[in-house]
């Protein structure tokens, strides 16, 4: 099974993560290819595990939170396929507008080229 993160992403995140404050573009778009559960993952602490995001786990409430590397690992190892990295995904809008418009509709959703929110 390939990494959940590349080393490439988790660079960008960690120099992210430095910038707790700012209004991250999510890098990481990762998913439960067969259940409702989505993570938009925009920064990483320095531990290497603590990730920073938008995490939809398919009950009508997505928020932006932490989450653990090693347990989304788990996670993927108990699923028949994993979790799966949305490799065509591209972050084009600060986190809080995916947030907002994830809480309007009780889901992540793709914002278009005008999020209109």
């Amino acid at each position: 099974m390939p990494p959940l993160i590349d080393a490439a992403t988790r660079e960008l995140l960690l120099v992210n993560g430095r910038e707790p404050e700012r209004d991250h573009q999510p890098v990481l778009k990762l998913c439960n290819p067969m259940g409702p559960a989505t993570w938009l993952i925009c920064a990483m602490e320095a531990d290497g595990d603590t990730l920073y995001g938008l995490c939809d786990l398919g009950f009508g409430e997505p928020e932006l939170g932490y989450v653990s590397l090693d347990e989304l690992k788990e996670v993927s190892a108990g699923l028949a396929i994993g979790l799966e990295r949305d490799l065509s995904f591209r972050g084009t809008y600060p986190i809080s507008l995916y947030a907002r418009a994830a809480r309007a509709a009780g889901r992540i959703v793709e914002l278009g080229s005008t999020p209109g929110i």
